[in-house]
């Protein structure tokens, strides 16, 4: 069974071949940590460590978030961002927690299970209740979220989709 990790330099190789498949999927590149180039992985690391610290903010994102890898004997599945509190643009369209599976392994019960731990994650950071958010066309997603407790919340239109908000309860 897959292990939730903190990034760590051990998972180099793991790391990169599951930022190879995304690359040659073509598919947009969600959550935002996954877009960074791990050429230099030391540097990456580094990146999402000050991001945990506060002191790498993405522009109009929190500060504080941290990354997990969902990770098995052989390589690593997924990955979850955990934003440790909400700004107005994360309330609209971003949420709390942003994940992602490999493409090779979706349909297979990880989103739900990353989600699960994710959450326990976000406990520990004495979160009350956590939003979620998705395209409201990802089926998918909305399932995932509800499968671990979420409760609908409204509609945030942006320029090009329809975001649907669901609201988890973690106490």
């Amino acid at each position: 069974m897959p292990s939730m990790f903190l990034t760590h330099p051990d998972f180099k190789e793991k790391y990169i071949d599951f930022y190879q498949e995304w690359k040659e999927s073509g598919e947009e590149m969600i959550p935002f940590v996954i877009k960074k180039e791990p050429d230099n992985f030391q540097a990456m690391l580094n990146y999402l460590s000050d991001c945990e610290k506060g002191l790498e903010p993405p522009e109009s994102w929190i500060p504080e978030s941290s990354t997990y890898w969902l990770v098995d004997s052989h390589e690593l599945i997924g990955v979850v961002n955990i934003r440790h509190r909400l700004t107005e643009p994360l309330v609209n369209a971003g949420g709390h927690i942003g994940s992602s599976i490999r493409p090779s392994k979706r349909k297979q019960g990880y989103a739900t299970q990353i989600l699960s731990l994710a959450l326990e994650k976000a406990r520990e950071l004495e979160l009350e209740k956590v939003l979620l958010v998705c395209n409201s066309t990802n089926t998918a997603s909305k399932k995932v979220i509800v499968n671990n407790g979420g409760v609908s919340d409204w509609d945030y239109v942006d320029e090009r989709n329809v975001l649907k908000r669901f609201w988890i309860k973690l106490t």
